[in-house]
């Protein structure tokens, strides 16, 4: 098979690259032909001879907003030229204007100009309108992409009912969750010492941008004030956030630890004893599958994708993400029992081992090779991505 992968980057170190880089490194175990339209790619994978990498650099372009255009314009412009010599185009939400056989959706952009938590309802300024117009650009481009695609798979079943909710048919969407780590992100025992962290304290992890408000760490730090006996390791950058302020205010200084940008996250995970993460607003969140399969108990909430993977045995999913009341219950319920928190541990684990890379790349080469055994499969025969069957392989799931 002749796979085309389109996106703005292949490899390791980034969410939706390193999806497309554990997809690409199945093809070529399996002995497919790759031909990428990206702007950066892993350099192991310039180097396989089963891979064609057609640059497309916009890195030096000043704005997302430009760099999104122009791949999108060239990206499409080589396809048209070139759509026949490969058998199946997979793409990324509205990466580029050229039809899909499969688009896989990391995000709505429709569903996050309606959330709450928007920068354009937080921000009334200059910085704020170019973030609607971004947004509502995108939503428009890309509900035109699932139109155009024959199976959209959803990257968490919160993606799955956005994608419902601005029309996509609910027989044309199929489930395969991000992977993660399995080895990176393991249970252990880590330093708190050498890692910065206080000792002899049950501790939290919070990971995420602390810029804004999007991810929650507002709510996580009024709830700790109703427990006095956590403390709270935050990783993110400082750098015009709010929130070590906040912290101050509240009284918090010595329970809450700012430990800024760090790439060490891993070991961090291995030496506190929770993960709270109940984000105003996540697609799917690479953080939350890495903390299970630190073997950590998880409090989240409904409105972070990935969320569903979270089960009563292995943490908490609270209904709304601005209950102060709610989360401070379950912190305090989940920090007072260590023999339930060791169990639960376990079972995180358990979950995240049902989703590695290796599965998840496996589950989307098994769908592309099911797509592409028959001809009225292909995006470029006289059907319409509507009325094309769609077979379901093993491994992935339907969004009903």
């Amino acid at each position: 098979m002749k796979l085309c992968i389109v996106t703005h980057k292949v490899k390791k170190g980034d969410g939706q690259g390193r999806v497309n880089y554990e997809v690409a490194k199945e093809a070529i175990r399996r002995g497919h032909h790759l031909t990428l339209l990206a702007s950066e790619i892993a350099p192991e994978l310039q180097q396989s001879s089963q891979v064609e990498w057609v640059s497309i650099p916009v890195n030096s372009l000043p704005t997302e907003f430009l760099r999104n255009f122009i791949f999108s314009q060239k990206s499409a412009d080589w396809l048209r030229k070139n759509r026949s010599q490969v058998d199946l185009v997979k793409v990324n939400g509205a990466i580029t204007k050229a039809a899909s056989d499969v688009n896989a959706v990391h995000f709505v952009h429709s569903s996050w100009l309606r959330s709450p938590a928007h920068i354009s309802r937080i921000r009334r300024d200059l910085y704020g309108f170019y973030q609607w117009l971004y947004t509502g650009v995108n939503a428009f481009w890309e509900k035109r992409a699932f139109q155009k695609a024959q199976v959209i798979v959803a990257v968490s079943q919160k993606v799955a009912q956005e994608l419902e909710s601005i029309g996509v048919g609910r027989s044309q969407i199929q489930v395969i969750v991000n992977g993660v780590d399995l080895e990176e992100f393991s249970p252990g025992v880590a330093c708190r010492q050498t890692l910065g962290l206080p000792e002899n304290v049950t501790l939290a992890l919070f990971a995420g941008d602390i810029r804004t408000p999007r991810k929650n760490l507002d709510t996580v730090l009024r709830a700790l004030v109703k427990v006095p006996d956590l403390h709270l390791a935050v990783v993110g950058s400082t750098e015009g956030s709010p929130f070590p302020a906040m912290a101050e205010s509240l009284g918090l200084n010595q329970r809450v630890h700012f430990l800024g940008y760090r790439r060490d996250i891993a070991q961090l995970m291995r030496a506190v004893d929770l993960f709270v993460f109940p984000s105003r607003y996540e697609a799917c969140t690479l953080v939350l599958l890495e903390a299970l399969a630190s073997g950590l108990p998880v409090i989240t909430a409904t409105a972070t994708g990935g969320a569903e993977l979270v089960t009563p045995e292995c943490g908490v999913v609270l209904p709304d993400s601005d209950d102060t009341d709610a989360l401070a219950d379950a912190l305090s319920s989940m920090m007072s029992d260590r023999t339930r928190m060791q169990q639960m541990g376990k079972a995180a684990r358990a979950v995240a081992e049902q989703h590695s890379w290796s599965i998840m790349a496996q589950t989307y080469m098994d769908l592309f090779e099911e797509l592409s055994k028959n001809e009225e499969h292909r995006s470029h025969t006289n059907l319409s991505p509507s009325s094309r069957p769609i077979t379901l392989p093993s491994g992935a799931t339907s969004a009903n």
